[in-house]
């Protein structure tokens, strides 16, 4: 059984266990009962009523969050000629199909990696590299598209990928603890409504069971699901 220390036990006495607060009560809560001495991430869990063995009710998405996300991402695009130049004017920190055999040799110091349609047959054989960590481009994300570009900007501007877990669960980072409470609450709204808009019509009951927001090192605080009915 693992003890917390002190400074949890303070944080977790801010909260009442039984309440399901407003989005906005919580997000002050979670503020203020941080105490990590780095910035801690802003993440929120969401307890869905699906059976995600059953792809049908697979719940995946993207959202561009309005406040940003706090950190900066480091984007690698595979794309040759004038989709490599729209991909640099972007932003992106690297570009170039000269990265697949970087990639080979273990080079993976990026955080998302958008690829051309033509590119994939060669980032194919990566599969066991970049799969396990959930760095494969996916035209369902729009990390695999020719519209390279916007994919580069909607990233930098915020833009994060979600997918249930074979338990039903749905975890986001929203932000920092350091952001203001408006910025996370406007975050927070964008991931719900793109979470209530993903439902599957083969879900069953009710859909969004719970929802709780927390910081890295900080207690759960659980949030009223009545809007997301």
């Amino acid at each position: 059984m693992r003890h917390h220390g002190k400074k949890y036990a303070a944080a977790a006495g801010k909260r009442d266990v039984a309440t399901r607060y407003q989005a906005r009560q919580a997000i002050d809560l979670v503020k203020s009962a941080a105490f990590a001495k780095f910035d801690e991430t802003v993440e929120v869990a969401v307890r869905l009523g699906v059976d995600p063995r059953h792809a049908d009710q697979v719940v995946r998405g993207t959202v561009v969050l309005p406040a940003g996300t706090g950190k900066t991402v480091r984007v690698l695009v595979i794309a040759q000629g004038e989709k490599a130049r729209e991909a640099e004017q972007a932003g992106a920190d690297f570009v170039g199909n000269e990265y697949i055999a970087k990639i080979k040799d273990n080079w993976l110091d990026f955080d998302v990696l958008i690829a051309t349609p033509d590119q994939m047959g060669q980032l194919g054989a990566l599969g066991r590299i970049l799969g396990p960590r959930g760095l494969m481009p996916n035209p369902k994300a729009g990390t695999v598209t020719f519209d390279v570009g916007r994919a580069v900007k909607e990233v930098k501007a915020g833009k994060i990928e979600f997918r249930v877990d074979k338990s039903g669960n749905v975890h986001a980072a929203i932000g920092k603890v350091s952001f203001a409470s408006e910025a996370l609450e406007t975050n927070f709204s964008a991931f719900m409504d793109q979470i209530v808009r993903s439902k599957p019509a083969a879900a069953k009951g009710v859909y969004v069971r719970t929802v709780a927001i927390s910081s890295t090192m900080g207690p759960g605080v659980s949030i009223d699901t009545t809007p997301y009915r």
